[in-house]
């Protein structure tokens, strides 16, 4: 699996992290597990022609110990496997890295 790993959070730093991310109402039903909405103009062709039927698209966000991992795969929430179910683009990747980035800048969390 592909993904973003940040480590060695401080347990303030992720009760920060997970208070903004239920704020934000992206909690998925598994305790520490978001789902963060990709941005529909990033999304291949074939999302975009199944973004009705299989979307919404979404990366997952983990939050474990002093971890946050975001995986670098783009799932579709109504369906588990399909052929929209595919690994970020590069212009994806960097936006959601860079969102991640940004959250935790305006929560004072240098990483």
């Amino acid at each position: 699996m592909r993904l973003y790993l940040l480590e060695d959070f401080t347990s303030d730093q992720i009760t920060a992290i997970t208070s903004r991310l239920n704020e934000m109402e992206l909690a998925g039903a598994m305790e520490g597990i978001y789902w963060l909405p990709c941005p529909q103009e990033l999304l291949s062709d074939v999302q975009k022609d199944h973004t009705e039927e299989c979307g919404p698209h979404c990366m997952a966000v983990e939050i474990n110990g002093t971890e946050l991992r975001m995986e670098l795969l783009v799932r579709a929430r109504n369906k588990l496997r399909c052929e929209c179910v595919s690994y970020a683009s590069p212009e994806l990747r960097a936006h959601m890295i860079k969102y991640i980035d940004d959250m935790l800048t305006e929560l004072d969390i240098y990483v």
